[in-house]
């Protein structure tokens, strides 16, 4: 009894698969074709000419390189530090100047107010000058110079002076003071740097390392007329490319 009963469920079971319909090639096809489009990454129907440039695989994550496009700047570089080695009087700075207006301060009884043309495009330097004593306006106007031109600004009784007009001064037998300019040759052009005659081209320093370093001051000694007359800095004359400077008369005198 037991084997028959087997037998009818194993011919049931069999009626019951056989029973599925097996899968045509159409299927099969369809199958073939949604298995590719999940490999090449398409949506169903999708032509492979519209899906150019997708990746076939997963996005991998870009690595971060150096940005096109742009230079990269270079990096802000700082004002070339100040020559300290040189000699004192290369530090600072001499420039050919003529006086283009003068006029007696207000307050005053020793200064002129002077607008000296030393070749900037800013114009002249307005300077003040304890010249009273020994020019009169009308030798002082149209007057060429040297003008030292990094020095750090000063208020004058009230009026500020960007600068300072050289001389060269001695003793007179009676006691007074003789005082005349230090003069480029006429022909050297207004605005041009004084060099000095055997030492390296000037590196002149900023008007404020001047003030704080008290680089005038330390010239001063050494800056004397040769005994023709030609301004120097312990023998090293002052020279434009026209050739020297010098004052009219003055020999051995000091200059300030």
């Amino acid at each position: 009894r037991k084997i028959p009963t087997l037998s009818v469920r194993l011919s049931l079971r069999s009626v019951t698969m056989s029973s599925s319909p097996a899968p045509n090639a159409l299927d099969l096809v369809d199958a073939l074709i949604a298995d590719y489009e999940a490999k090449l990454g398409l949506s169903p129907g999708e032509s492979l000419k519209s899906s150019k440039g997708k990746p076939n695989q997963q996005k991998q994550p870009k690595k971060k390189g150096p940005k096109q496009g742009k230079q990269q700047q270079p990096p802000k570089q700082k004002n070339a530090p100040a020559n300290l080695n040189q000699p004192d009087i290369c530090k600072l700075e001499f420039k050919v100047g003529v006086i283009t207006k003068v006029w007696v301060h207000p307050t005053a009884d020793k200064l002129y107010c002077e607008e000296i043309d030393v070749g900037e495009e800013g114009g002249p330097r307005q300077i003040a000058s304890g010249l009273r004593p020994h020019f009169t306006e009308e030798q002082m106007l149209g007057q060429r110079l040297l003008v030292v031109s990094n020095l750090k600004p000063k208020n004058l009784v009230g009026f500020k002076s960007h600068g300072m007009v050289l001389c060269a001064a001695s003793a007179k037998d009676d006691g007074s003071e003789l005082v005349e300019f230090v003069e480029p040759p006429s022909d050297a052009p207004v605005g041009e740097v004084i060099t000095f005659e055997g030492l390296p081209a000037p590196e002149p320093l900023s008007a404020s390392q001047v003030d704080k370093k008290k680089v005038f001051q330390a010239c001063l000694e050494g800056m004397k007329t040769t005994d023709d007359c030609q301004a120097a800095w312990n023998g090293h004359v002052f020279k434009t490319s026209a050739g020297p400077c010098k004052s009219a008369t003055i020999a051995g005198g000091a200059m300030r």
